[in-house]
């Protein structure tokens, strides 16, 4: 395997993208993969350390070199914090101190602002299950079909989401036939916020 290969199967690995990793070497998409596929032959000495770093490896290992971190141990991807939200409440801001429930952890390359405790089995077949925790990226409005967190009163749901603005009707989809969809229009849609767009999720057990 060559360096450029080691590069692109670590790459996958953690889940990053090639644009991720040209941002953040400050270099364009472009050069990675010429790097993967062997467009360039030999990765600059002085790039070895920062492409060793955003790929969260060593040096040792992309270049193949006996003291390769061996097969069996493979490093976790860096971490960081972000809030747990419980329930919301209506009228205050989304990150008050009523509304949290702790910190989770969440990998550094996945763009979210905050996470929510799923309540309930309305999002199955989804592979969302009661108790599973889904990270949230900030944002008022989604694209149709996207899974969102939704504000509905006091509370927050998990639900994909189609608007007919033509209609001025918002209809929130669950993912299990054993539910009906929510659907809301005129002054109903007052009480409704889209408060973000779910971007990764993590079951707390083991779903069969």
């Amino acid at each position: 395997m060559t360096t450029g290969e080691r590069m692109k199967a670590r790459r996958k690995e953690l889940g990053l993208s090639a644009e991720t990793v040209a941002e953040k070497l400050g270099c364009s998409p472009a050069t990675i993969y010429r790097y993967e596929n062997g467009g360039i032959e030999k990765v600059p000495g002085n790039q070895l350390d920062p492409i060793a770093r955003v790929l969260q490896t060593t040096p040792a290992y992309l270049m193949g070199w006996d003291n390769a971190t061996p097969s069996n141990i493979l490093p976790l991807p860096r971490t960081r914090k972000i809030p747990l939200l419980g329930s919301i409440a209506c009228g205050e801001p989304l990150l008050a101190e009523e509304n949290l429930d702790g910190e989770v952890d969440l990998p550094e390359h996945i763009n979210a602002d905050f996470a929510l405790r799923c309540k309930g089995d309305s999002m199955i077949t989804a592979r969302i299950f009661d108790g599973d925790v889904v990270y949230i990226r900030q944002q008022p409005e989604v694209d149709n079909g996207k899974i969102a967190a939704v504000r509905i009163g006091e509370e927050a749901t998990l639900k994909k989401v189609y608007y007919f603005p033509e209609e001025s009707r918002l209809v929130l989809r669950p993912c299990n036939p054993l539910y009906s969809d929510l659907v809301y229009s005129g002054p109903d849609l007052e009480n409704v916020e889209i408060i973000g767009e779910a971007v990764a999720f993590t079951s707390l057990v083991r779903h069969e």
